[in-house]
């Protein structure tokens, strides 16, 4: 089985540093495969900066780059939901428009298409502070142990699906950037499609700040955990 079509897409958030290099690499990157068609969509969610003002501009250079645009900001899930709702082709990869990742290894994904209809990254390396890698490692775990989804980086974001498994699970819910990635995961395993994890490389971001380690964000995503694992039950 080969990708004929493919959607990718970019959440951003105040990325005006960033985001112009992510549109060009992913353009490079994607014209050079076999594929017959493509487009790129970033998701401006409510960006506070100049991301806006770049997007238009590399509008005018890209005809197959689509920008959704969220007024106000609405948070990281509700950007991956309309990602993964307004995309137009058979299968879907996304990840962040920060450039913590290398978007030419969208091919190793693509190479395990026929092992699954859901190629997720891991991350090698991860290059973020102790404590975030902590905190990464407490929330995988826990969403392991409370979902059953059994996966090594659940919020590592770099992922390939197929779009008849998105058409097929139930709409997300999740706003929150920490619970949208265990939802979409929990859902696709529920609905019993196989999942494949393929290692990817992190980068240190070159410009902009992180967002959700806020105490109460991390308190809050705990606690819509524990209410999609008595959903799910």
């Amino acid at each position: 089985m080969e990708v004929s079509e493919l959607s990718a897409f970019f959440p951003a958030y105040n990325e005006e540093k960033n985001i112009a290099q992510t549109v060009d690499r992913a353009f490079s990157v994607l014209s050079k495969l076999p594929l017959k068609k493509f487009e790129v969509i970033v998701i401006n969610d409510g960006s506070q900066d100049k991301t806006d003002q770049v997007l238009e501009k590399l509008q005018k250079k890209y005809t197959q780059l689509r920008v959704i645009t969220h007024h106000p900001n609405k948070g990281y899930g509700e950007a991956i939901k309309s990602g993964l709702y307004n995309a137009k082709y058979d299968w879907i990869v996304f990840t962040d428009a920060d450039g913590q990742f290398d978007f030419s290894e969208v091919e190793n994904l693509l190479a395990k298409i026929n092992q699954a209809p859901v190629v997720v990254g891991f991350r090698l390396n991860r290059q973020d502070s102790l404590l975030r890698k902590f905190n990464g490692w407490g929330w995988t775990l826990l969403a392991n142990i409370l979902l059953g989804i059994n996966i090594r980086d659940v919020d590592c974001a770099f992922k390939l699906i197929k779009k008849e498994v998105i058409d097929h699970i139930p709409h997300l819910q999740s706003t929150r950037g920490g619970m949208i990635s265990p939802e979409l995961i929990a859902r696709i395993r529920k609905a019993g499609y196989p999942i494949v994890e393929v290692g990817v490389h992190h980068f240190s971001r070159s410009h902009g700040k992180q967002t959700g380690a806020n105490i109460r964000v991390i308190i809050k995503s705990f606690i819509d955990l524990f209410k999609l694992w008595w959903q799910l039950r």
